[in-house]
């Protein structure tokens, strides 16, 4: 299923290539936004886009983020510095689940302390790890802080399936494609299809309606998929947004008619 997303960079709705985010410099940016993200936002709800996220992309994003919740109370997640004393404003503020990574990970682990802190306060349902993912030796790594950080945390079966007892959906960047409209990375989705036991969304390199019918037929329709740059709405020629929508009713008759 196609997930979509709204990404936020200095208050605007922004495609960026993902490995080029740092606290210093200006990122590679494919697209900025003359529309605002509250606009994304309801066009998300008036075709029905449940799942989507909004992910702030450092400081200066918290009233555009807002501004997409209340576009569509309950339909969105959101995430990006979200810490365990930010957590439930946001759910408050109509975010459907909060997003985290780097808060659980400290020093290159997860913290299961802070994560079991925050699964107390917003409970498990409404919770999603962020575990966007770099290569590194043929493998591939958690990465914290705007994905700049490696962590010592392998992304395998054993470690998402000891995470879902905590979560309620993965959420999963292939940051070395992000941003770059190159294809998707088929050996990650292949690995997560394997592994996971609850929702997980891929997003990264998707360039063409193609890799929406090759995800789902690569995980067994296990994983979803987001696609960003390639999208019309975003600049982009790969993807017409329409095709997108339209897959996914597709995809929803046919699970239902499935006896």
């Amino acid at each position: 299923m196609f997930r979509p997303c709204i990404d936020l960079h200095d208050g605007k709705v922004k495609q960026i290539v993902g490995g080029t985010l740092s606290n210093e410099g200006v990122p590679l940016t494919n697209f900025v936004s003359a529309r605002s993200s509250r606009w994304y936002a309801e066009l998300y709800k008036q075709d029905e886009l449940s799942g989507g996220h909004v992910i702030l992309l450092g400081p200066g994003n918290e009233v555009a983020g807002r501004e997409a919740l209340e576009g569509w109370p309950g339909g969105l997640q959101i995430g990006g510095g979200i810490t365990a004393s930010t957590a439930s404003g946001w759910l408050d503020a109509g975010a459907s689940h909060v997003i985290v990574t780097s808060w659980v990970f400290r020093q290159g682990e997860i913290d299961w302390v802070r994560l079991g802190e925050l699964v107390g306060i917003v409970g498990r349902k409404r919770l999603v790890l962020d575990l966007s993912c770099r290569i590194r030796d043929g493998r591939y790594f958690v990465v914290t802080d705007r994905w700049q950080k490696f962590t010592n945390y392998e992304v395998t079966p054993e470690s998402l399936g000891r995470l879902a007892g905590y979560c309620d959906e993965f959420l999963v960047h292939a940051v070395d494609v992000e941003g770059l409209c190159r294809g998707i990375d088929r050996e990650l989705v292949k690995q997560l299809s394997q592994a996971v036991t609850i929702p997980v969304t891929y997003a990264g390199g998707a360039n063409k309606l193609e890799d929406l019918r090759d995800v789902s037929g690569i995980s067994g329709g296990k994983v979803d998929l987001t696609i960003g740059s390639a999208l019309d709405i975003f600049g982009g020629s790969g993807v017409r947004y329409a095709d997108a929508v339209a897959f996914n009713r597709e995809e929803l008759q046919r699970k239902s008619a499935i006896p």
